[in-house]
């Protein structure tokens, strides 16, 4: 019996999926706790409606992030920090710091956790960050660092 599921299941597939499962399984266990529905014509319908909207979302979505990608590819974010005589900073620059750079330089708002950097920035240079906008979509922008 076929089976659109509503909820992950594991050893059976994961939500939205049509998955092929025996008859006593789907009628006594899926369907009585709500996990899935009969994969029925008007069913079906609906699962091929989700699956035509959901692609052409992810599709939007990746444009957007190719767009963003462009506007930010080779940009430099300057951050002023104060440091002591030994240029060592005092702290440190953050992800946060960064993505609040790049929204008020750039315009483009970026959340924190996408920005990625090689290693602490503790003192005045130029450093790279690389932000994952999406799957297999990265800009890398130059974060110069001074006081």
């Amino acid at each position: 019996m076929q089976v659109i599921l509503k909820e992950d299941v594991q050893g059976s597939g994961k939500k939205g999926e049509l998955v092929k499962v025996s008859d006593g399984y789907a009628k006594n266990f899926l369907i009585k706790k709500g996990l899935a529905v009969a994969a029925t014509p008007q069913a079906m319908a609906e699962y091929k409606a989700q699956e035509s909207a959901r692609a052409t979302r992810l599709e939007r979505e990746q444009k957007e992030a190719e767009s963003v990608a462009e506007k930010l590819k080779g940009k430099s974010i300057k951050v002023e920090a104060r440091a002591g005589e030994s240029g060592k900073l005092f702290g440190s620059i953050t992800s946060k710091e960064i993505a609040d750079e790049i929204e008020s330089q750039l315009g483009v708002a970026i959340d924190r956790r996408k920005i990625s950097l090689e290693g602490d920035i503790k003192a005045h240079g130029t450093y790279t960050a690389d932000i994952k906008l999406y799957q297999n979509v990265t800009a890398q922008v130059f974060v110069v660092v001074a006081g």
